[in-house]
């Protein structure tokens, strides 16, 4: 089952994608849906209502209220190793805000205080089901959906401490979507290799597979579970390949103008369009 999340003049609506229309479910979100219990799935699945067309819909961020989004950094070995940075034996982890999520088609935004906008797609999962101190076979159950990212990093703002926070979650940085997808959807399991992309304009930047994960979606979770409570809806960004600007020599960031594409293989792409702040 394919979700979205989709814009109306009174606020957002789920609904689930059949073809090219999409039937309008009951919740303002899909993450709501996902939130509002363990068989969210057969309740998505049996619901018919108004069908609408997709191509004419405004897509929101799938979901938008998670009650935690955690990120982990240095996650593939490649892009470790062009950022010269050593891989530790536990998940290097920093959170992010809901305001920083970004629908799949909007505009991004750069920031006027920053001059190093990066770009990070990503694999990312959302929490189906509640968990709490699991094994990876255990968390791996817990995994509801699988959506795109691009975890868009202020890398100034980045490096100015040893904390990530402040170069990662400005305001409505994080493109996310464009649907989310039960793990059924995928063509291949995480750890088989979905291939993941980025491009700006017409240039591949990214190219990789989630076979050089570090820690597989499974363990991510499971390490998650360790210290706080797998929450439906709960937002999960699992590491981007190596491609990104910083990794460069000389560094290349975004600029006003450029069309960012992240895509995974099976959950579609992300198109976002840079943007001077006014």
């Amino acid at each position: 089952m394919r979700l979205v999340t989709f814009r109306t003049e009174g606020g957002t609506r789920a609904g689930r994608l059949e073809g090219g229309d999409v039937v309008v479910l009951d919740w303002p979100d899909a993450g709501a849906l996902i939130a509002s219990g363990e068989d969210w799935v057969a309740r998505a699945a049996a619901a018919d209502g108004e069908r609408l067309p997709l191509a004419g819909l405004r897509l929101a961020p799938p979901v938008l209220a998670p009650p935690a989004i955690v990120c982990v950094g240095r996650n593939y070995a490649a892009h470790a190793a062009e950022m010269r940075a050593e891989v530790g034996g536990f998940p290097t982890l920093f959170a992010k805000y809901a305001s920083s999520l970004l629908g799949p088609r909007d505009d991004l935004v750069l920031p006027e205080v920053s001059a190093k906008v990066d770009w990070e797609v990503e694999l990312a999962f959302v929490v189906g089901r509640r968990g709490r101190r699991l094994d990876p076979g255990a968390a791996r159950g817990c995994i509801g959906a699988y959506t795109v990212a691009n975890d868009v990093s202020m890398r100034d703002w980045q490096r100015r401490t040893t904390q990530f926070l402040q170069g990662k979650t400005f305001e409505a940085s994080n493109p996310l979507g464009p649907f989310l997808a039960t793990p059924d959807e995928l063509p291949a399991a995480p750890e088989d290799g979905l291939r993941l992309t980025c491009s700006v304009d017409d240039e591949v930047v990214q190219d990789g597979t989630t076979k050089d994960l570090v820690f597989p979606v499974d363990e991510i979770a499971a390490y998650i579970s360790t210290f706080m409570t797998l929450e439906p809806g709960m937002l999960v960004l699992t590491g981007t390949p190596d491609g990104v600007g910083a990794g460069r020599t000389p560094p290349v960031f975004l600029r006003p103008g450029q069309v960012l594409t992240s895509a995974v293989e099976g959950l579609g792409e992300l198109v976002n369009r840079c943007v001077a702040q006014r």
